[in-house]
């Protein structure tokens, strides 16, 4: 793989425009990735799911560089209907489209960081790996007491030009002061046998509202993880919620910096996993300051011989006195070879404050099967509805009513 990755390294390089400072940076990622290798049980936060291992059994031999001086033609079939949206298209990991039409141009800014290298401070080889071989990036940066006005959605999609190859994206998004984004992450994959390893950094300035919602849905053979660190300062307020289903194997990643008195950060999420998939969801809420709140909860639905996995961590500094944090995962396993693992954490530093976790897993009751059946329902509707049921409670989290309907009807819940 060494050589592998310093010959694609090459052909990465020569193909920007990078002064000499910029590339040795790019270079010590990628001796540092090469150093840490892909990630694996030995490491606590991937015991669940040893990703050096799903490589090799899934794609085998990977490929690091793709050749981005070729455009893509964008496919309008995949844009989402009956929703009104901005749009940033991502096709085989080059950007083929901005479109803020909706927007007042003079209160977005994009600016094009390519040939800035901001390195991610966490401890991730994917982190390393995903500054080596970045190719575009950019900021998207939202002015003081601008409300987006319609959801931005980013189209992920890959197509059969690909094989076992790697594409590393990244991008950053700066809210100012007092303003607003709804951002739906849509994933879209006709390749097969691809990683996708992709970072996102927020910075909500004070008062900011993020509302995040990331949706993978369509059946697909590739391997994905998706880091978001996000950064908030008093009174703002982060909304993420993750379907999470589509993938072979998808690992979600979100870290929360509560820094502000009165920020707020709520992740849910649901897996929804058949066949052979592991997909996980690890959170880190990190409250440093007094009077700040978050509440987390997943529920997974599980059958064949899927395997989903929760990590969430809620930390609270000794400074951060009048902490309200609450964790709950909830999973039904609908055969006996499905699996469900939960690492439910709290590390608390201050003694005024309400925290809680908990976990469970279980099967469907049978009793409320026989109930409904004898309501005049067959086996196969009774037992949808009460996974809809159960699901029902993380998608009412949602607090955007027009993307709360489009996620129902995405996933067939019927109330």
């Amino acid at each position: 793989m060494k050589e592998q990755l310093q010959k694609d390294f090459e052909n990465t390089i020569r193909n920007l425009s990078l002064s000499q400072k910029d590339i040795e940076i790019k270079k010590f990622s990628l001796d540092s990735f090469i150093n840490k290798g892909f990630p694996n049980r030995r490491e606590e936060d991937w015991k669940f799911s040893d990703l050096n291992q799903i490589i090799n059994k899934n794609i085998g031999e990977l490929s690091f560089y793709n050749d981005y001086t070729s455009t893509n033609k964008v496919d309008t079939s995949v844009f989402v209907d009956g929703l009104v949206h901005n749009k940033v298209v991502f096709i085989n990991g080059r950007i083929e489209k901005i479109d803020f039409d909706y927007e007042k141009k003079d209160q977005i800014e994009i600016i094009d960081q390519s040939e800035i290298i901001n390195k991610f401070e966490n401890n991730n080889s994917l982190s390393d790996l995903n500054s080596a071989f970045t190719n575009k990036s950019f900021k998207i940066v939202l002015k003081k007491g601008y409300q987006l006005s319609k959801p931005l959605i980013i189209y992920h999609t890959t197509n059969s030009k690909i094989w076992s190859k790697n594409i590393n994206l990244r991008l950053d998004f700066e809210l100012q002061e007092d303003s607003s984004l709804r951002l739906i992450d849509l994933f879209n994959d006709t390749s097969e046998k691809n990683f996708l390893n992709i970072f996102y950094n927020f910075d909500l300035k004070e008062n900011a509202i993020l509302k995040n919602y990331k949706i993978d849905k369509i059946e697909n053979k590739n391997i994905k993880y998706s880091f978001n660190n996000i950064e908030q300062n008093k009174n703002t307020i982060s909304e993420t919620f993750i379907l999470s289903s589509g993938s072979n194997f998808f690992k979600n990643e979100v870290n929360c910096n509560l820094k502000g008195e009165h920020s707020s950060a709520f992740v849910n999420g649901i897996f929804s996993l058949d066949k052979n998939k592991h997909h996980e969801i690890r959170t880190t809420v990190n409250h440093l300051t007094e009077n700040t709140k978050s509440y987390q909860l997943i529920k997974s639905v599980l059958e064949d011989s899927s395997k989903a996995a929760y990590q969430g961590k809620i930390f609270v500094n000794s400074d951060a006195q009048k902490t309200d944090g609450y964790q709950l995962s909830k999973a039904i396993l609908l055969n006996k070879d499905s699996e469900f693992n939960a690492k439910p954490e709290l590390e608390i530093y201050a003694d005024d404050v309400k925290c809680s976790h908990g976990s469970a897993s279980g099967s469907l009751n049978e009793d409320s099967i026989f109930y409904l059946m004898s309501r005049g329902l067959n086996y196969n509707q009774a037992r949808e509805l009460l996974i809809n049921g159960f699901l029902l409670d993380v998608v009412e989290k949602i607090t955007d009513s027009e993307i709360k309907n489009l996620i129902k009807n995405m996933i067939g819940i019927k109330e």
